[in-house]
């Protein structure tokens, strides 16, 4: 009996999963594991923590619906918790499978852990094999290699549009044989050192994590409500579920797949009609897939202060209180407190929020852009490390933006996108 091993990390779906469909066709049983990773629940040399409430609640969540689904199909998930590339070879020690498959990493952070955990099965004489899974378009796909991908967005979108396809999706298994697997014993929020959320009226959408959720969200915002149709002049909103997708924290997860959105989407297409609105959808993930690019690119300079760029900007010697005001939607400027309430109190924000809100600590405040980014990635439900680090270089000038500094004059913003106060009186009243 051949046994493989499937390591699930931020792919937490059946549907066009490659590493698990390529483990269930090179073997004759699978193992499938999840492991909440002791390192993702510390607190970061900023300050916060790696993982805040929000996002650990809605992962419980996709976990536990990816063991529902696992179990439809004769399987199961083991639930390991502690440092990778310990409880990673105990459980191959166990079981015994020639190989470990898993979603492959581009970050930093990740990237070593990935190494740890291949060095320690390679003494235990297991395979480990990573594949590509996060992106619409795969790197081996594109029309350069990772080192001389364009470092502007535009000149990367035109290319790839142009001499690139977008592979097909892989059909979620029927089947999977694997030995008995125990119930799933999921630790909670408090066994993760984080407190209870508290569900606030006022949220675009109460997000359910898991890829049941996600694949009713895509059908809602696709085929019931055809909200696509008209989502590139409703993306710049920010108040309620549809002017955008809300895709992101299912993408983030990997309970959504990039691809199933596209084909969802030319289905959408086929059947009503392609426009503006359709094509900026993918224009969005095409975002996503350069900024994880770019990261496989420039590696551990995303995360420093001068990007990568190299480029000194004169930041104020980090001000606790002035970053505290920030946090608490205190500034006094009330688009600012409006948009940085609505993240405490639910996890989320509006890409028109967050632009707004970063330029704001960057450029007004002139605090070091990496708090903000650090913040954000305990607080967002969305959080990707690949979007939230390039997107917060991009705004504090050393990342891909070719314009440099990106100044956002906060008051013209709120006049633009908040004309009769509605958001502002929605969050900042009492």
């Amino acid at each position: 009996m051949k046994t493989a091993l499937v390591w699930f990390k931020t792919d937490l779906r059946l549907h066009d999963n490659e590493a698990l469909i390529k483990a269930i066709a090179n073997s004759d049983s699978i193992i499938p594991v999840y492991c909440f990773d002791d390192s993702q629940f510390e607190t970061t040399s900023f300050g916060f923590k790696k993982t805040g409430s929000f996002r650990a609640q809605f992962l419980l969540e996709s976990v536990a619906d990816l063991d529902k689904n696992l179990r439809e199909l004769g399987s199961g998930l083991i639930i390991l918790k502690g440092k990778p590339e310990v409880e990673i070879p105990k459980i191959v020690q166990e079981y015994k499978p020639y190989k470990v498959f898993a979603k492959r990493e581009v970050t930093y952070e990740e990237k070593q852990t990935e190494t740890l955990v291949q060095s320690e099965l390679f003494k235990l004489r297991c395979e480990f094999e990573t594949l590509s899974t996060s992106t619409l378009y795969h790197a081996e796909d594109l029309p350069f290699s990772i080192k001389d991908i364009p470092d502007v967005f535009t000149n990367f979108r035109k290319k790839t549009e142009k001499d690139s396809v977008i592979r097909t999706v892989f059909e979620k298994p029927l089947r999977i044989k694997s030995p008995r697997i125990p119930e799933i014993n999921l630790p909670n929020l408090n066994d993760l050192g984080l407190d209870k959320i508290v569900n606030d009226t006022r949220a675009v959408l109460q997000f359910e994590g898991g890829e049941t959720a996600a694949l009713n969200r895509l059908q809602h915002y696709f085929f019931e409500t055809k909200s696509i149709a008209n989502y590139k002049e409703t993306r710049n909103g920010m108040i309620g579920a549809n002017y955008s997708s809300k895709f992101s924290a299912w993408l983030a997860l990997g309970c959504l797949s990039p691809r199933e959105i596209y084909f969802e989407l030319k289905k959408y297409e086929a059947k009503y009609e392609a426009n503006e609105s359709t094509y900026w959808l993918v224009f969005e993930l095409l975002w996503r897939d350069y900024f994880r690019f770019m990261m496989k690119k420039y590696h551990i300079k995303f995360f420093q202060q001068h990007g990568i760029q190299n480029k000194g900007i004169p930041v104020n010697k980090n001000n606790v209180q002035v970053l505290q005001s920030w946090i608490d939607g205190i500034t006094g400027i009330d688009f600012i407190d409006a948009n940085m309430i609505e993240l405490k109190s639910t996890g989320f924000m509006s890409n028109r929020g967050r632009q707004n809100v970063a330029s704001y600590l960057c450029n007004d405040l002139k605090l070091d852009w990496r708090y903000g980014a650090a913040y954000f990635e305990q607080q967002l439900i969305d959080y990707d490390v690949c979007n939230n680090w390039g997107n917060w270089a991009y705004l504090a000038g050393v990342g891909n933006d070719p314009r440099g500094n990106r100044y956002f004059n906060i008051d013209k913003q709120a006049q633009d996108y908040d004309k009769n106060q509605e958001y502002r009186n929605l969050w900042l009243r009492q």
